[in-house]
């Protein structure tokens, strides 16, 4: 089945085909905790696989959906107990600089339901935003819903596209990626806007 798969999946197949479940659960869960592996990848690729037969499309739901909330859920928990001092000394190993916290952790304060919602549609923040939602102090139980949600959205998306795309996949997966990217640079602009905002109000509270 391999053959008729692009790049990034083909690579994948003898890992599903090997491991079945256990390689989505394992992957996924990683992947929603801070460490960038193609969770959101071989989701994909399972869901493929149950199209074709080989696979159940409940158990690679069940699978995923439990990883991803319990791997944000990880993330959370040791952004909230190691904090600030755990992401600057062992973040920049998963790409989470202080500068990146810092400016996530200004767009987390006002919009943290949002964005745990979101993210984990967007590479980079789906591995970072239960540990910024934890160091930035986001209430458990309000986390736990908006986790919840997210990750139901992602697995049922990506899911139901690998499902009914099948051999396709490939071009939907491409473009999404492509749209993912400029939902990035959204929103690092905005994040860019609020930084500057912020630093603006302050002199003008400073002058005043």
């Amino acid at each position: 089945m391999s053959d008729s798969l692009p790049g990034p999946l083909a690579a994948l197949a003898p890992v599903l085909d090997h491991y079945g479940y256990l390689a989505v659960g394992v992957l996924v869960l990683l992947d929603n905790c801070g460490i960038p592996v193609p969770g959101q990848t071989i989701m994909v690729l399972a869901a493929v696989y149950a199209g074709a037969g080989h696979l159940s499309l409940a158990g690679v739901v069940a699978v995923a959906l439990t990883a991803a909330i319990a791997g944000n859920t990880l993330g959370y928990v040791i952004g909230r107990t190691g904090g600030k001092a755990f992401v600057h000394r062992w973040g920049r190993y998963v790409l989470l600089t202080p500068a990146r916290v810092e400016r996530a952790e200004v767009f987390f304060r006002r919009h943290g339901g949002k964005v745990v919602t979101v993210a984990r549609f967007v590479d980079g923040l789906r591995q970072a935003n239960g540990i910024i939602a934890g160091t930035t102090g986001m209430d458990a139980r309000r986390f736990s819903v908006f986790n919840t949600l997210g990750a139901a959205l992602w697995v049922g998306v990506w899911c139901a596209a690998g499902y009914l795309a099948g051999a396709n996949i490939g071009a939907v997966y491409e473009r999404a990626l492509r749209y993912q990217l400029w939902l990035l640079l959204g929103l690092g602009v905005l994040l860019v806007a609020l930084g500057v905002h912020q630093v603006l109000r302050r002199r003008r509270r400073a002058r005043g």
